[in-house]
């Protein structure tokens, strides 16, 4: 069982990887901007993680952790249904207004590490895996067919890509409105009816 020293050091130094990490890019942060940042010896963060590679995994996921508990919170305070669905977008508007947002970090992650790096390629899939569950279940469960639910996660991953491209939250407005005109011309079952499973 690890001492609350042991994870109090560990969370403080994710919290610099993290910010490190997103903010400049993986592969151009060294041990010893790690070591200033975190304010922890090499020694320590050597004991945390052996190598870097088990820090990049565990800082993605504690943030793939982290966001997907914002997601379904954010949608249980919404009304199921077409609601529910469009507040998605609301969602990726707040995150694509917070000063630091960079895009995915997923994806940055990939495009410097994934081709050659198993260990990080894994936990990108495991957060794209879990991240469109997450999404094509709220369309599903409304009563939207899979076609639709598809083609709202599609929707925010261009979303994201488009934000982080650009540097505004403008496209999640965008996508929403796509998701309008969607779900407007989709014809749902009679309400009672058993809705698509995710």
């Amino acid at each position: 069982m690890p001492s609350d020293t042991h994870e109090q050091d560990r969370q403080r130094l994710l919290d610099a990887a993290e910010a490190l990490f997103y903010g400049r890019g993986i592969q151009a942060v060294g041990m010893d901007r790690l070591r200033a940042e975190s304010r922890l010896p090499l020694k320590r963060i050597y004991q945390l993680f052996p190598g870097k590679d088990e820090m990049i995994v565990a800082f993605l996921r504690r943030r793939h952790e982290r966001m997907m508990a914002s997601i379904q919170a954010f949608l249980v305070g919404t009304p199921p249904g077409e609601e529910r669905v469009l507040a998605i977008f609301e969602w990726l508007r707040d995150w694509f207004r917070e000063p630091d947002f960079r895009g995915c970090p997923w994806m940055n992650a990939y495009g410097e590490l994934g081709p050659t790096n198993a260990a990080v390629a894994a936990e990108v899939h495991h957060h794209q895996r879990e991240f469109r569950q997450i999404l094509t279940r709220v369309p599903a469960s409304a009563g939207y067919p899979k076609a639709v639910a598809d083609a709202i996660y599609l929707l925010v991953e261009g979303a994201v890509v488009a934000a982080s491209v650009q540097h505004t939250p403008a496209p999640a407005s965008e996508a929403r409105q796509a998701a309008e005109i969607l779900l407007a011309a989709t014809a749902r079952p009679p309400a009672g009816s058993v809705p698509a499973s995710a």
